[in-house]
């Protein structure tokens, strides 16, 4: 059975999708079975991941409108070697169109239930805002990985999505948690980021990821060669990282 997690914050710019992507390729890396959903039309995840959002033939728009489902939907990433059900800016339509249509919260958690037993983890990259988009991936969730910056106006966002996960686990899926904060864009030069970094361990304990992700360029440079980081240059400090995270998630969902 498939652990599903988003990937969320609504704050924008705190690398949701590189996270996502990268995850994804970590935790390929570790023979584990991986499905990537892109859930936000821009469709990033998607090119990050190295497909063509402009050639797709099904997305997660017609996933979501129950026009098609994941097993014809779903694209193979050869350069992260985990799957994907791509995005592109179609997906902006289905916020509309899902208003008239029954269960429309959990229409992302009903399709995914036909390929439960064929994944380990279903990672899933929710856009910057509290959208029916994001509430579908809090609904088909087991938990909430957070990415987020070591910086005054990240801890001020972070209040506001810990409300928004309590109100999905109180009326929506009992099964939702927060499973970690992942310190990402780390610079150790900063003294405000060591401080952000202090608050966070003393505020939520455990609930912090030991992990943290190093500001990185290579990083940042591999979406525009269609490849995650993981694989874009493996010996860099921030594809260790998440290689590193993906294992910690591994030993994190075992004793969940």
């Amino acid at each position: 059975m498939a652990k599903i997690f988003c990937v969320a914050n609504q704050k924008g710019g705190v690398g949701k999708t590189t996270t996502t992507v990268n995850l994804a390729a970590g935790l390929a890396k570790l023979n584990q079975r991986v499905l990537l959903v892109d859930l936000d039309p821009q469709g990033n995840a998607t090119m990050g991941a190295g497909i063509n959002k402009a050639g797709l033939q099904a997305s997660t728009y017609e996933v979501m409108l129950g026009n098609s489902d994941v097993v014809t939907a779903r694209q193979r990433s050869e350069a992260g070697r985990f799957d994907v059900l791509p995005a592109n800016r179609e997906l902006a339509g289905a916020e509309v169109e899902m208003v008239q249509l029954d269960n429309r919260e959990r229409r992302l958690k009903d399709a995914l239930a036909a390929v439960d037993k064929e994944y380990d983890f279903v990672l899933i990259d929710c856009p910057p805002a509290l959208s029916m988009l994001t509430l579908n991936g809090l609904c088909a969730a087991h938990g909430v990985i957070i990415p987020m910056q070591c910086e005054y106006y990240a801890l001020e966002g972070l209040s506001d999505l810990v409300n928004t996960i309590k109100k999905v686990h109180a009326n929506l899926n009992q099964d939702l948690k927060i499973i970690g904060l992942l310190r990402v864009m780390f610079d150790p030069r900063m003294t405000l980021s060591q401080q952000v970094s202090a608050q966070l361990e003393q505020h939520f304990g455990d609930k912090v990821f030991k992990t943290i992700i190093p500001r990185n360029v290579r990083l940042a440079e591999a979406p525009s060669y269609g490849m995650p980081g993981v694989t874009f240059d493996p010996a860099s400090k921030g594809a260790q990282a998440y290689i590193a995270f993906g294992a910690e998630m591994v030993k994190r969902i075992k004793k969940m």
